[in-house]
């Protein structure tokens, strides 16, 4: 028996360094991620959060509740005695008598469809296949025949030796209801827009009915836990181990300096897996920021090209107007002045311009041509405003990794720099310059 247990024992002292590991790894992944808008969410990794909305709801089973999505579980309880033979201190065949009981699910089901999150810019579509769902309890109650929803929620039969109590529990996401996401967004099939699904190489796809202070304190909680259950488990192998070495399979007396090398092993092991976990965070930190700065640089790019089209717009419908006739040549002059993204300031005075136009010239807007290029500009220049949010808000993110201890030295050790933050100037008044180089 020792020898099995001196080799259980590191087993599992092993899978709770890994679990450790993993549950910090998603922790940190979550602290690092910035909270998206819908309007503004990147291909990849993104944080969102929102409310639960569905154009035709479910029905849940039990708490017939309007929901998004649900399932549920009827549990019935059984008892038994159970006669066994074993073997007294004095070697006789004894017979002795002891109770066996459970639950057994006897019924259970749910349904779940694409839903919608959204906030205040937007909805976004969320596919729930594969996700880490944590529901809202529904309904939880705890019943016997003389209860209607025994057999009105229930089955008609019963299982072998059953005590005749039933346990209804149902969870589900009501509509409405608040949700935080952390999950993949890709490109619909159905249409040019993104959605949140389930991928193989995503390190995590998190539906969540709990704000993102408790998911990160329900973590923490479940990472201190693994933490003092590797370190007894090591210290406890370290001492069987010990035992079975030594002649005639005794424990080693005293015991504790066996159990502190076995506690110290582990806590190697912690500090090597931490090491790693760190400059790997810092890196996708880093990764994630430059992700941003290239979005960004995709809104302004299709800012600039929209201009062009919108001056022509404005030239088709001009009148001879002096002040029309002003407006166009100003447009004119900073159009030809000069292309590409050299000066984010020209492209955000010609957008002002053209905007200021329609709202002079209710005939400007009248054109469907220009009304529609109009909407692409209005929303072009929001999603640029959520562009620099989400990139200020993940290099601020890499910034304070970069401060605190201990990261911030391992940071220093391989180079990393922090990453100034974009201001509405750099938009504005001056030419837009961000070295991501490290």
């Amino acid at each position: 028996m020792p020898i099995f247990f001196s080799i259980l024992l590191p087993l599992l002292a092993l899978l709770c360094l890994w679990g450790s590991h993993r549950t910090n790894q998603r922790r940190r992944l979550i602290g690092n991620l910035p909270t998206s808008k819908t309007q503004g969410i990147f291909i990849g990794l993104v944080e969102l959060k929102g409310t639960a909305e569905i154009e035709q709801p479910l029905q849940s089973f039990l708490a017939e509740e309007i929901c998004v999505l649900y399932s549920y579980h009827v549990e019935e309880e059984w008892r038994r005695e159970v006669e066994e033979e074993y073997t007294d201190d004095e070697g006789r065949t004894q017979t002795r008598t002891r109770i066996e009981s459970g639950w057994n699910t006897i019924s259970s089901g749910g349904e779940e469809t694409p839903f919608y999150l959204q906030d205040d810019t937007g909805v976004v579509l969320v596919r729930p296949e594969g996700a880490d769902i944590h529901p809202k309890t529904l309904f939880s109650e705890t019943c016997t025949p003389l209860q209607p929803l025994y057999y009105g929620k229930g089955p008609g039969g019963a299982v072998m030796d059953s005590t005749f109590v039933r346990r209804f529990v149902e969870t589900g996401i009501p509509l409405h209801h608040p949700l935080f996401v952390v999950g993949q967004a890709r490109e619909r099939e159905d249409l040019v827009a993104p959605e949140l699904a389930h991928e193989k190489a995503t390190p995590l796809y998190l539906l969540t009915v709990e704000t993102e202070e408790q998911v990160l304190r329900r973590m923490g909680y479940s990472l201190h836990g693994l933490n003092v259950l590797g370190l007894a488990l090591a210290g406890g192998a370290a001492v069987l181990i010990a035992t079975v070495l030594s002649p005639g399979q005794r424990p080693p007396n005293p015991w504790w300096p066996q159990a502190l090398i076995g506690v110290g092993i582990y806590l190697g092991l912690w500090f090597a897996t931490w090491f790693i976990l760190v400059f790997n965070m810092l890196v996708d930190v880093r990764n994630r920021m430059r992700q941003g700065w290239s979005s960004l640089e995709v809104q302004l790019k299709r800012r600039f090209d929209l201009i062009p089209s919108l001056v022509a717009a404005v030239e088709g419908l001009r009148s001879y107007e002096a002040d029309v006739q002003t407006g166009l040549a100003a447009l004119r002059a900073e159009t030809a002045a000069g292309a590409g993204l050299s000066s984010a300031s020209r492209h955000h005075g010609l957008a002002n311009t053209i905007v200021t136009l329609g709202e002079r010239y209710p005939e400007l807007i009248a054109h469907q041509g220009f009304a529609q290029l109009q909407a692409q500009l209005v929303d072009t220049e929001q999603r640029i405003a959520l562009a620099r949010a989400y990139f200020n808000d993940i290099a601020t993110a890499y910034n304070t990794r970069l401060e605190i201890v201990p990261d911030g030295w391992i940071a220093r050790l391989f180079g990393h720099v922090s990453q100034p933050l974009l201001g509405v100037e750099d938009f504005e008044r001056a030419q837009v310059k961000v070295d991501l180089a490290k």
